[in-house]
């Protein structure tokens, strides 16, 4: 007689059913038969269990053919319902679950939208806290998604119990992972993830890779904040009182995906290290070890301990990394060996190059600290350096002044006396003293606004801002004093007077001549070439004019008043007397803008009232 098998799967009543029959489970005593064989069988008790029944052969061969045809036609219809209910996610809705709708919009210009759906529409700040709350992100780390209906899930976990029954439990976690897994690495496809070996990695220009790595910032969050946990709810679900094979099944379906991502972080880590990569590598840092709580939940099971441990490791590399560029930027700045001058004794491209790198920094506070974390107890070890290092890291009572710091703080502290130091070799190639004292004093004071205006004042403390603001002045102190002492000391009445009286008639006009003209010559080269030379902050610039104007004006119109007599004894007066001290005061407004003023030629007649 033939056997009744499975032809259709009865979603409303959860049955077996047949073609002219009522639902009924077990339609005859040999099938349920069957069914108790195929549980013994799995303890290996089969031989046992059919000598005690005393089932004759033939009819036992009918039963086994039949369950096995059975779970066939189950192991389809439950490939059916899984395929037809399994549909791919909204990228823009999705990231908008991970991210929240700012974060959205900011990814969305960055990619090239046709890529994806349309963009949803960004929402006030408002709206957006709304939501935040609406769909618990703003507390839980992680967001699930009902990925099938859940009256179908019922369905799918009943088959899934008559197959474990059955004998089939492999097949049915087989037919689940290799649909659910395409389904998963397709939703991750569409937010970023791209399949990319080692060796593909390691050929693409750092502008590629830069792109493929926001992608794949995007799809790491995505995938740990929403994809994975709502697979292992639904695998929970499917395989729901069968909790090996949901263990297993969603392993499987989720290992490749994870590997994949951490291959790409592991290749990043192992690309050639330039200062310019530190930051995304950060992010990828930043972004990993924020999510590492998240993966550890999701991935909790003690079959996916090597997941959590391949995760972990890849955190440490990216860390590793992020160190070892921050030990290459130092050693840049101080291989950077350049010996052409800045004109005009202006800022140096290196120390904005140095100081906008660490005004990046600050965007990375706490992942920094973290990863630099005792550096700040180390000393630097550079004897070259070793009293730049302890006129900063040591204050006058004896105190370690990296102690007060920061890890990141002492960090940043550490690059600008490499820059400085750096800066104070190159200073040494301008022909004039004096330019190089205005270039250090340019330069530090660049250091010091930078520090300021980028907040990183909280980072490095008020005594280093105080020590640097005093090397400001110490550098402009020796300008002044490169530039000018020699032009004041033809003010001085040294040569005029004997026994303290001033000599009278031809000898003392000579000696006010020579002085005279001695003074014209050097203030017009000076005019002339300081006129050239940079003070590109204005502030400073203005406050340096009038310490030139406080030595040069008071001291040119004293010793004209001191001489009066002599030059009023006598005609021709204006060959030697050139400018009023009012002139000197607007040619001076001429110095630091970096162009190159005539000086004036008028000639006035002068007398002191």
């Amino acid at each position: 007689m033939e056997q009744p098998s499975v032809t259709t799967w009865d979603h409303s009543a959860l049955k077996w059913a047949m073609p002219g029959q009522k639902h009924d489970a077990y339609p005859n005593r040999e099938c349920y038969r069957s069914h108790s064989f195929a549980c013994h069988n799995e303890g290996g008790k089969v031989q046992g269990y059919t000598t005690s029944l005393s089932i004759p052969r033939p009819a036992l061969e009918r039963t086994q053919s039949q369950l096995q045809l059975d779970m066939t036609r189950l192991e389809e219809e439950f490939r059916r319902i899984l395929v037809t209910h399994s549909s791919s996610i909204d990228p823009d809705w999705i990231c908008e679950q991970a991210l929240g709708s700012a974060n959205v919009e900011e990814f969305g210009k960055f990619y090239d939208l046709h890529e994806f759906h349309a963009g949803s529409e960004s929402c006030n700040e408002g709206e957006e806290d709304d939501h935040n709350r609406d769909t618990g992100l703003e507390s839980d780390p992680k967001f699930t998604v009902e990925l099938i209906p859940l009256d179908v899930v019922l369905d799918l976990n009943d088959i899934a119990k008559r197959m474990m029954v059955g004998g089939s439990a492999n097949e049915c976690c087989q037919v689940y992972t290799s649909i659910r897994k395409s389904v998963l690495e397709y939703n991750l496809s569409r937010v970023g993830m791209e399949k990319l070996g080692m060796d593909s990695v390691q050929k693409m220009s750092w502008e590629s890779l830069e792109l493929r790595i926001k992608k794949w910032i995007m799809a790491v969050k995505v995938a740990v904040r929403v994809l994975y946990p709502s697979e292992k709810v639904l695998c929970n679900q499917v395989f729901n009182g069968l909790r090996q094979l949901a263990e297993s099944s969603f392993l499987e379906l989720s290992r490749g995906s994870v590997m994949q991502l951490m291959c790409f972080a592991e290749a990043i880590t192992i690309s050639r290290r330039c200062p310019e990569k530190l930051f995304k590598i950060l992010d990828m840092y930043e972004t990993l070890s924020d999510l590492l709580p998240a993966m550890h939940a999701v991935f909790s099971d003690e079959l996916c301990l090597f997941i959590r441990d391949e995760t972990r490791r890849t955190v440490m590399r990216l860390g590793e990394a992020a160190r070892a560029i921050f030990v290459e930027f130092e050693n840049a700045i101080q291989r950077e060996s350049s010996k052409i001058s800045v004109p005009g004794g202006a800022i140096h491209p290196l120390t904005r190059y140095v100081m906008n790198y660490i005004w990046l920094l600050y965007c990375y506070v706490g992942p920094l600290n973290r990863l630099l974390g005792e550096k700040k107890k180390e000393k630097p070890k550079l004897a070259e350096l070793e009293n730049q290092v302890s006129s900063y890291f040591h204050e006058d009572d004896g105190d370690n002044f990296a102690d007060k710091l920061s890890p990141l703080g002492v960090q940043i502290v550490w690059l600008t006396v490499l820059l400085e130091c750096n800066l104070d070799g190159k200073s040494k190639f301008y022909k004039e003293i004096a330019l190089g004292y205005l270039f250090l004093m340019n330069n530090v004071h660049y250091i010091v606004q930078k520090v300021k205006k980028c907040e990183l004042s909280s980072l490095v403390g008020k005594d280093w801002i105080e020590k640097q603001s005093n090397q400001v002045r110490q550098h402009a102190t020796n300008y002044l004093r490169a530039s000018w002492k020699k032009l004041l000391s033809f003010l001085q009445d040294e040569g005029f007077h004997v026994g303290g009286t001033f000599f009278s008639g031809g000898n003392s006009k000579n000696v006010l001549k020579d002085r005279l003209r001695c003074f014209n010559c050097l203030f017009e080269e000076l005019h002339r070439t300081q006129s050239t030379w940079i003070v590109p902050d204005a502030e400073l610039r203005e406050e340096l004019r009038i310490s030139i104007e406080e030595k040069v004006i008071p001291a040119y119109r004293s010793f004209l008043t001191r001489h009066q007599s002599i030059i009023n004894s006598g005609r021709g007066q204006h060959k030697y007397i050139k400018y009023t001290p009012e002139d000197l005061e607007r040619c001076l407004r001429d110095l630091f803008e970096g162009n190159s003023f005539p000086v004036g030629t008028r000639r006035m007649s002068f007398s002191v009232s």
